[in-house]
């Protein structure tokens, strides 16, 4: 009670210093309401869980009142309380403080032994809870929690838990203290057992002890805002009497009894209200009641005044502060509206000055403020905005408007908006948005641009004008372009572009293609068999175009009679091969060759060729020549106009040519074989030649071109064709062996006819042997041959070569002296050899003689009987002998084989024989003195051996020096010392003769091979090159390098074994990122801070790191030099005072400075403890002061052990200090008792004991004096406590007196409870600061436009219009819609089947189907069928039927009108036919013009290149003006061989005859129309069918189509008629013409002749103006290096002279007075520097008068190429005409 008291005392004081001013209420600032108990008028809002007596009557019983004499009690709670009638209730409403004058007598009670109980109070809106007070009657519970909730009971939170063992009862909860307002602990200082009765809970939500920074924050508020309060008990104390006894008298007196329960807050108006009135529904007449609704001030509303006012709603709302109203402001809609609302967007995007935005604006106004016009008005710029008539409707198209009509709302220039202006869409203008745009059409308020794009193709549309129809969108096409959009090409053309005509032809290959037709987006051809290419001009890889003369037949292979042979003829390099084959056939007088030919490819005429040598002067007079076909030919045959006689040829061939064509071609068939037959009848008629003949080569079938479609088709590709062949002479080009190079033209022409004659390529079959490769030449064929093999395959060898192979051929290499001729066996490659020669080549003597051709025997001393056929240098000698004559003995052996000698070779004994295996000599030879062997050694062993007694000579068995083996074994050999050149192989000692090890390795090498460079070295030891290690001691190692000068490497590398984080060769360097190679042990890392360093490097050998600005240390990790503090935060300079310091540097953690000695302070600036003196003069004190010192230090000492030693005791008491004391005591009596327990206890063990003990009694004794110290002080405390507990008991009397004057008490309390929540307005205040915070910064989340919060109230606010605009409708709708459905169910109730059944089938319904006549419903035949209807009925069934009937007449009806209609169909599609004819007649007309007319601009064009030429060469700049003027005179002189005025004259005939054929295209056009109108006349006669099949009543429709159609007919035969008139007209036209191009083709000519003089003497201007070129060229090079000099001259004039001259005058300036002769010098020089700009100025006038001489120059040209251009003019005039009417000559046959 006195910690309660204490408690209120300090919560009461806390309220009154935060008390608010009151004195102004709520017109001057904020205002509050009253604080109370929201129990009271709560009743009904108040439940328990559990109430004693509620059904039944319930006895319970008590233990407090000792004194009295009754325990136990009667609790009946079933009817209120009241003091006389029912004493005994003891429902939750008793605990209300209006029962306080009961409050002894009156209170709640739950039933008994029930642990788990809670009181609850639901509130009927949001309050504020501050505190609770709870008086008990009883023990206080165990355990309970206080809970909350902030939405009427879903959700609940735990305020606090109470418990007497928290930790056995709530063990997840913290047990405190408390740190934060908002902690959820378990206390127990409310849940003693102590006192039994009237014991007291207090808990307040914001706990004075904790300071609250914001105390309208979300968090506080959130924690003191509540709509429900839960007071859950959950443990009951006992006094254990339950655990032992079960009885239920037991639990009697164990239950929860509350006094009086206050829960004190009040209804929250945030500083906007002084009072609170009742909600609604609740009463307002209670005394002392609480209410939930504030009423509101500074235009506020809601129940917590938690929102604005309607139409307040302009700034955000705010609660009051202090004298700070923050009342909400109207807003301003300009008179357009009474409605608003906030926004906070809108707030923030104006600066936190406006946020309120006006609702449901009015006179066609909109905005925030009302101060727009809607959408389709605009603002009149002559009245004011709050004017109702501000806004006046927009004048716009709204299919061509943006928005469907919307206009500029107002004037706006920075926006460029003209009040009322109509912004168009993006494809419409005009002042109203109502036309379209060029190259736009269909203006449409679907579309949102507008109008749609013409969608023309720019490719195919013409360029000028508009692109398209504006209405109905078709485009302008160029004149080869189709389709609506212009994107289609016309029929074989394709590449839609931006050529003049749109598209490009097809140009297809006329062979190599199938048709003209092409892909129209890529151009392809519709290629033949293996031919590829856009235009099928090429062949795919192996294939090809074959020559005109491919189909070549040899002589030499003919079957020869009647004498002929073959003469096979040698290809030569020298000369030229006039042949094909092998050779000829040489042909007698009346000899014959048969050529059987099977392998025609195309049915057609063929050219035969024969080509031949001639061997006699004259011509060979007759040969017969004879087609031997099969069988007759089939008259449907392509060969069938052929007759006999045709077959039976006859030609001569003369002696100056090489071929004859034979005059009359041969029609040969496809897949025939035929049998051509030459009979070479007779040389000359006039005399008999002996032995006369001919060498016939081949016979040749060359296609005829005239006989192919390709030429003769009559159209004018075809006629060009022509006419290009012949003029190139492309078929006699192609018929001898030796043939021009053939033209591209020619080449172009012959593939056409290749691919049509073999449907596509042909294939090369190249013969894999013979050839380099599959592919063979694109024309003709040929494969490439390897060497030596000819054929177009590449199949055979040329004459005189043998061995067809993969290698080609071998020339056959026959002597000539030894050979019948120099052809040999084309496989074995034997020649043909004469008497007496022999071998393949006929080249050789017979075997045992030598020197061809005149042959001697052999001379080898009978030891062999071959020798060489061209040296007679002997073969094969036997007897180990060798040389020319087999004269001397052969390596190894020795003696002298000549023959009679009587010697042989025998073998060198070195020391065995060559065939012995021991053989180590390459040869010897007998010392004739001595008659020993001596023996030449190979290499390794030696002939002499040094042994005792000299030097002796050896049979090579011993190696030489440098070598090691044991020759004497079998198969012992001497083998090369494997020391890689590392000894002296001249030392008998370097190496081991018997196992070859190295003894002496040279140059710094080792090993058992000299293999290895030697320790301390490294290298190559194979190539000499062992170097010295070069390992840096410091570097190094340790144990690698026994001294500074000797250390190992790697023998290999030279890399040295280098210490941690060391690099290099030699180990000299720190690793990236290390350094201090001198610590000896390796490099240590620089450890540089990555963000204040440059880089992770620092110096070699100081480790400095490269520091950024502003930081320093070796590792950058400080500040920088003379600065400290943390270089990451902040550096601050060191601040010292330069007199007192030892370093610049102060501390760098501290910056405390370094001072010098006697000298301290942070800043070094005063003399240190123990000096005296005046700064910076100090000097050290008097020795006393020393002495002084010590001890004042030592007592300094001394009393901070007193102080720790103090600190410990307040820690751990008194017993805790001498804790090491005893401790020690126990391990010694423990020692002894070890001791004592020991079996086998010694002398010294009993000694050691003792001397135990007597330690222990001192110990013990110092302990007991200690302790009886102690106990003296616990006496002088105990009294202190007495003294305490005195008076504490006086407190407790003035406690219980203090609780008597209740009443006062009770009035202090409500002073606490409402000071104590007005006393937080402060803390509000700042909570609210927080809160508007946090609100800015989520506002500042959504200012930025447009964002979710933006789109959100967009989407609002649309849906809000729409619901508005739509919610009438919707209704009106709705209340129709149910309206139409109560109609329709009246009228379900009001339907009868019988009148149903009366109506459809004709009878009463009411009638059974077996008496009524015309059925019913369910009604049924005897067959299943249904009944209803019949004879007599009159019902809608019978009705149909009649109908039926009578539509089935009208149908036949309709079908007799239909065979009328097919009749007039048939009438419409003749007509139809008939125009089309014409029509094509007509496009046949125009296309031969159309070819005229291309032909006359290919000559144009020629003509033009011509005369560009001329005008190209008079225009150059290298011409001089007398040459030109010269040629231009010679060319004017030239005329058309007809006056101009008989041109001019001509000219106008032939336009006026060519213009009348313009009636050709008004023809097309007109007879187009007329189709058109038959065509759409069909299609009306069409449409009419439809309807006169499907309707029954278009009896009507149908005899108007008839008249239609019929109308239709007679159009179309008008139209036939007219089509017939003009064509005839336009026949008579032509011959008009005809006869008029005669003579202007005659005219034509001569002029062409004369241009072709024109051409001659234009070469030759051409050479004179290459002449005039070169002169001019150097003139004007000569004119640039003068212009370049003059340019120069001046810059140096402007430049150098001129800074010179400031340069001087600047001297001047300085040195007036004693520099004048500078001065003259300087003026002579700007003189000398005028007189040369003087002088470069009149060069540049002389170089302008020369350009002004050229322009003129120029100009007189462009005259003189105008002149030509008048001519060129004229020129095409007349050529165009002239074509013109020749070529409408040539297509009207």
């Amino acid at each position: 009670m006195n910690f309660l008291l204490l408690t209120l005392c300090a919560v009461v004081g806390m309220g009154f210093a935060q008390d608010p001013n009151l004195a102004h209420g709520c017109a001057q600032g904020s205002c509050y309401p009253a604080t109370g108990d929201l129990l009271v008028g709560r009743q009904n809002k108040l439940t328990a869980s559990s109430t004693c007596g509620l059904r039944r009557q319930q006895p319970y019983c008590i233990v407090s009142h000792l004194q009295d004499d009754k325990k136990c009690f009667i609790c009946d709670s079933r009817k209120p309380y009241d003091p006389l009638r029912n004493p005994n209730s003891h429902r939750v409403e008793n605990v209300i403080t209006t029962f306080a004058q009961y409050r002894k007598k009156a209170w709640w009670q739950s039933e008994n032994g029930v642990s788990n109980v809670h009181l609850r109070l639901d509130l009927e809106a949001e309050f504020h809870f501050t505190h609770l007070i709870m008086t008990f009657k009883t023990f206080r519970p165990s355990a309970m929690l206080i809970e909350r909730s902030a939405d009427f009971g879903r959700t609940w939170q735990v305020y606090r838990y109470f418990s007497y063992d928290c930790a056995t009862d709530f063990p997840h909860v913290s047990q405190g203290p408390l740190r934060k307002v908002d902690d959820i602990i378990c206390e127990s200082r409310y849940s003693d057992i102590e006192p039994s009765t009237e014991g007291e809970v207090i808990y307040r939500v914001l706990d004075p002890a904790i300071s609250i920074e914001d105390p309208y924050s979300p968090q506080i508020q959130n924690l003191l805002k509540i709509t429900n309060l839960r007071v859950n008990f959950t443990k009951l104390h006992t006094l254990g009497d339950n655990l032992l006894d079960s009885r239920h008298e037991i639990e009697e007196k164990y239950y929860y009894a509350v006094y009086e329960l206050v829960v004190r807050g009040n209804c929250f108006c945030y500083g906007h209200a002084s009072e609170c009135a009742p909600i609604e529904g609740i009463r307002g007449d209670i005394e002392g009641m609480v209410h939930g609704r504030c009423v509101c001030n500074h235009h506020t509303n809601g129940l917590n005044c938690e929102k604005c006012d309607d139409f307040y709603n302009e700034l955000p709302w705010r609660p009051a502060e202090g004298r700070n109203t923050n009342a909400c402001k109207r807003c301003n809609c300009n008179n357009h509206s009474g409605r608003c609302h906030f926004d906070m967007a809108v707030y923030l995007a104006t600066g936190n000055v406006s946020g309120g935005v006006c609702d449901d604006c009015s006179h066609n106004t909109m905005g925030r403020n009302c101060e727009m016009c809607k959408s389709f008005y605009y603002q009149d710029p002559s009245r004011d905005i709050r004017d109702p008539r501000v806004c006046v409707p927009c004048d716009c198209d709204p299919d061509g408007t943006l928005n469907g009509g919307i206009c500029d709302s107002r004037d706006d220039p920075n926006l460029g908006m003209i009040a009322g202006q109509c912004r168009c869409k993006d494809h419409v203008e005009g002042p109203r948005c109502d036309k379209c745009k060029a190259g736009y059409f269909g203006l449409s308020a679907e579309n949102p641009q507008g109008c749609q794009p013409c969608w023309c193709d720019p490719f195919g549309t013409v360029a000028d004008g508009l692109p398209c129809d504006p209405v109905s969108g078709d485009c302008f096409c160029k004149r080869l372009v189709t389709g609506r959009s212009c994107n289609q090409c016309l029929s074989e053309h394709w590449a839609l572009s931006h050529d003049l005509n749109g598209c490009r032809a097809c140009d297809c290959d006329v062979g190599g293609a199938y048709d003209n037709l092409c892909s129209m987006e890529t151009g392809q051809c519709r290629c033949r068999n293996h031919i590829v290419g856009r235009q099928c001009t090429n062949v795919e890889s192996g294939y090809f175009f074959m020559a005109l003369d491919h189909y070549t037949y040899e002589a030499e292979l003919a079957q020869l009679g009647m004498g002929a042979t073959v003469s096979h003829r040698e290809y030569t390099e020298s000369r030229p091969v006039t042949w094909t084959g092998t050779g000829f056939a040489k042909v007698p007088e009346r000899g014959v060759l048969q050529f059987h030919i099977n392998n025609i490819p195309y049915s057609m005429e063929y050219d035969l060729v024969i080509r031949y040598e001639p061997q006699f002067p004259t011509e060979w007079e007759k040969v017969s020549i004879s087609i031997i076909r099969p069988g007759p030919i089939p008259t449907s045959s392509p060969c069938g106009n052929t007759i006999p006689a045709d077959d039976l040829l006859v030609t001569s061939l003369p002696s100056g040519f090489r071929y004859v064509v034979l005059p009359q071609p041969v029609c040969l068939e496809h897949a025939v074989s035929y049998t051509i037959r030459l009979e070479f009848k007779r040389y000359s008629s006039r005399e008999r030649i002996p032995n006369a003949n001919i060498l016939v080569d081949s016979i040749v079938l060359i296609p005829r071109y005239s006989s192919m479609e390709m030429f003769i088709a009559g159209d004018a590709a075809s006629i060009r064709r022509k006419e290009t062949f012949e003029r190139y002479r492309c078929h006699d080009n192609s018929v001898p062996v030796v043939k021009p190079t053939i033209t591209d033209i020619c080449a172009k022409l012959i593939s056409s006819m290749s691919a049509i004659i073999h449907n596509g390529a042909v294939a090369c079959r190249c013969d894999p042997q013979g050839s380099v490769s599959s592919e063979c030449e694109l024309n003709g064929g040929q494969c490439r041959c390897k060497p030596r093999v000819t054929g177009q395959r590449c199949q055979q060898c040329v004459p005189g070569t043998y061995g067809f192979g993969p290698m080609g051929c071998k020339a056959c290499n026959c002597k000539r002296e030894g050979s019948y001729n120099m052809f040999c066996d084309q496989l074995t490659g034997q020649c043909q050899c004469r008497a007496g020669a022999f071998g393949r080549q006929c080249r050789e003597c017979q075997p045992g003689h030598w020197g061809f051709p005149n042959c001697r025997l052999c001379q080898c001393n009978g030891l062999t009987e071959n020798c060489d056929q061209q040296t007679g240098a002997c073969l094969n000698c036997r007897g180990n002998t060798m040389g020319q004559n087999c004269e001397r003995c052969a390596a190894g052996y020795y003696g002298n084989p000549i023959l009679g000698s009587g010697d042989q070779c025998r073998p060198c004994p070195c020391p065995g024989g060559p065939s012995s295996g021991r053989h180590f000599a390459t040869s010897c030879y007998q010392d004739p003195g001595t008659r020993q062997v001596v023996c030449n050694c190979d290499q390794g062993y030696t002939g002499m051996v040094k042994r005792s007694g000299g030097w002796h000579r050896s049979r090579c068995e011993e190696c030489a020096p440098g070598y090691y083996g044991n020759p004497l074994l079998p198969g012992g050999r001497c083998l090369p010392c494997m020391c890689h050149n590392n000894i002296d192989v001249n030392d008998p000692q370097s190496c081991d003769r018997q196992t070859g090890q190295c003894l002496k390795c040279l140059y710094n090498t080792e090993g058992a091979h000299c293999e290895r460079c030697r320790l301390g070295y490294y290298g190559d030891a194979s190539r000499r090159s062992c170097r010295k290690c070069m390992c840096n001691y410091l570097g190094t190692r340790p144990d690698q390098c026994p001294s500074r000068d000797e250390c190992a490497c790697d023998r290999s590398t030279g890399q040295c074994s280098c210490l941690p984080n060391v690099i290099g060769q030699t180990c000299n360097r720190c690793a990236p990122n290390y350094w201090n190679l001198n610590s000896g042990s390796g490099c240590v890392p620089c450890r540089c801070t990555s963000i204040n360093s440059f880089t992770s490097k620092c110096n070699e050998f100081t480790g400095q790191c490269h520091c950024r600005p502003g930081f320093g240390g070796q590792s950058c990790t400080d500040c920088q030099e003379n600065y400290w503090g943390d270089p990451n935060v902040q550096c601050r300079v060191c601040d010292c005072d330069h007199r007192g310091i030892a370093t610049s540097q102060c501390d760098q953690v501290t910056g405390h400075c370094m001072c010098r000695q006697g000298v301290s302070g942070v800043r070094c600036d005063k003399c240190a403890r123990g000096f005296s003196g005046q700064f910076p003069d100090c000097y050290p004190c008097h020795q006393c002061f020393g002495d002084w010192d010590r001890i004042v230090q030592d007592l300094a000492a001394q009393t901070r052990s007193l102080v720790e030693r103090a600190s410990e005791i307040r820690l751990t008491g008194v017993s805790g200090f001498y804790e090491s004391n005893f401790r020690g005591l126990e391990e010694k009596l423990l020692q002894a008792q070890r001791i004592v327990n020991a079996r086998n206890a010694t002398a010294v063990a009993v000694a050691e004991l003792m001397n135990v003990i007597s330690n222990l009694r001192n110990q013990i004794s110092g302990t007991t004096n200690i302790l009886n110290g102690l106990e003296d002080v616990l006496t002088v405390i105990q009294n202190q406590n007495s003294g305490a507990s005195v008076e504490l008991s006086n407190l407790e009397r003035e406690a219980r007196a203090l609780n008597l004057s209740s009443k006062e008490l009770s009035r202090q309390l409500d002073i606490l409870k409402h000071s104590n929540f007005l006393g937080a307005s402060d803390s509000i205040r700042n909570s609210y600061d927080q809160s508007c915070q946090a609100e800015r910064m989520v506002n500042i989340s959504t200012v930025t436009l447009p964002s979710i919060i933006s789109a959100s109230a967009v989407t609002r606010r649309k849906t809000e219009v729409l619901m508005r605009t739509r919610k009438d409708d919707f209704n009106r709708k709705n209340a129709a819609n149910r309206r139409a459905l109560n109609d329709l169910a009246a009228k379900v109730q009001t339907l009868n089947l019988k009148n149903i059944n009366e109506k459809v089938c004709g009878a009463p319904g009411d009638l059974p189907c077996v008496d009524s006549p015309c059925g019913g419903a369910g009604c049924f035949e005897d067959d299943g069928t249904r009944h209803c209807g019949g004879l007599n009925c009159n019902g809608a069934v019978a009705v149909a039927d009649t109908s039926l009937d009578r539509a089935q007449q009208s149908e036949e009806e309709l079908q007799r009108a239909m065979s009328e209609v097919e009749e007039l169909f048939q009438k419409i599609a003749l007509a139809k036919v008939k125009a089309n004819e014409a029509k094509q007649k007509a496009q046949v007309t125009l296309d031969k013009a159309n070819d005229a007319k291309d032909r006359i601009n290919r000559s144009n064009k020629e003509l033009r290149d011509l005369i560009k030429q001329i005008r190209d060469f008079l225009t150059q700049e290298g011409a001089d003006p007398d040459s030109i003027e010269m040629v231009a005179s010679r060319v004017l002189e030239l005329s058309i061989p007809a006056s101009p005025q008989q041109i001019r004259h001509l000219a106008e005939e032939i336009k006026d005859k060519v213009s009348s054929l313009s009636n050709v295209d008004t023809i097309l056009d007109q007879t187009a129309d007329d189709v058109r109108k038959a065509e759409q006349l069909l299609q009306d006669a069409r449409r009419a069918r439809s309807r006169a099949e499907n309707v029954k009543n278009t009896a009507e429709a149908v005899k108007q189509a008839l008249e239609e159609a019929s109308q239709a007919q007679h159009a179309a035969q008008s139209a036939i008629s007219r089509a017939k008139g003009d064509i005839e007209e336009t026949d008579q036209t032509l011959n008009g013409i005809r006869s008029e191009t005669v003579s202007a083709e005659r005219e034509l000519m001569k002029a062409m002749d004369r241009l072709a003089q024109l051409d001659n003497r234009i070469d030759a201007l051409k050479m004179k103006r290459a002449n005039n070129s070169l002169v001019a060229l150097r003139a004007e090079e000569t004119a640039s290096v003068a212009r370049d000099k003059a340019n120069e001259a001046k810059q140096m004039l402007e430049g150098q002279l001129s800074d010179k001259y400031k340069i001087v005058r600047g001297l001047i300036d300085r040195k007036s007075g004693t520099v004048f002769d500078a001065k003259h010098k300087a003026e002579s020089l700007r003189d000398e520097a005028k007189q040369l700009l003087r002088d470069a100025q009149d060069k540049l006038e002389r170089l302008n008068d020369l350009e002004d001489q050229y322009e003129a120059n120029e100009q007189l040209l462009e005259e003189k190429a105008r002149q030509l251009d008048g001519l060129e003019d004229k020129m095409k005039e007349i050529l165009t005409a002239i074509n013109q009417q020749i070529q409408i000559y040539n297509t009207c046959q």
